[in-house]
């Protein structure tokens, strides 16, 4: 069962859910649909997280586990042997011991995605702020090449700064592929995580 759903996982046919986006941000610099926040819910089809879920997931035992299992350099095959080594483990309540697991590490994920979405935030204002500093640089530019005589050394000084300023932006540019990525990301790893989790609950 466990290694059938790793093939699922891997082939994306488990695909998470669709989760609630918003495109009333201007400054928004992604291609993907920007989605604030993530919840539970939308994850999770295992029993009721309740507060005595929550509490319990703070117990030792799952708070390691579930600080690994958010490490991105955990792969979902670790992952995956990891949970089954606690399920295993986990003979009484079970259930809870796991619903816990996966709340505790949904807590972990759900703050790295969020300080990355903040992240994000800043770097569109940052290049904002770029853009319109290169603008300027311009214009400056050309106003100093249309004075009779040119001042020269000006110009030289302006197009230093407006080569580096253009090339920062562009670099910046560039990465931001991998940067917009990586709340999708931290999402499919919550919902796989979840998915793994819910397959060794007791019916």
């Amino acid at each position: 069962m466990l290694k059938y759903l790793f093939v699922l996982i891997i082939t994306g046919i488990c695909s998470p859910p669709v989760l609630a986006a918003t495109f009333d941000d201007p400054e928004w610099p992604c291609i993907q649909r920007k989605v604030p926040d993530i919840s539970m819910a939308q994850m999770w089809a295992g029993p009721e997280i309740t507060d005595d879920i929550v509490k319990l997931g703070k117990s030792r035992d799952i708070a390691k586990l579930a600080a690994r299992l958010a490490l991105r350099r955990v792969t979902m095959k670790e992952a995956g042997q990891l949970i089954a080594d606690f399920a295993a483990n986990s003979t009484d309540n079970r259930n809870d011991r796991l619903a816990a697991l996966f709340a505790k590490t949904f807590s972990h994920i759900a703050s790295e995605r969020k300080s990355v979405m903040a992240g994000i935030g800043r770097y569109a204002k940052k290049q904002s702020v770029l853009s319109d500093q290169i603008e300027t640089q311009r214009e400056k530019l050309a106003t100093l090449k249309a004075q009779d005589p040119p001042d020269f050394d000006k110009i030289e000084e302006i197009e230093d700064f407006l080569a580096w300023d253009e090339r920062i932006f562009r670099e910046r540019r560039q990465s931001l592929t991998y940067v917009c990525e990586s709340p999708v990301i931290l999402e499919k790893r919550i919902f796989a995580i979840a998915r793994i989790i819910q397959s060794h609950l007791v019916q």
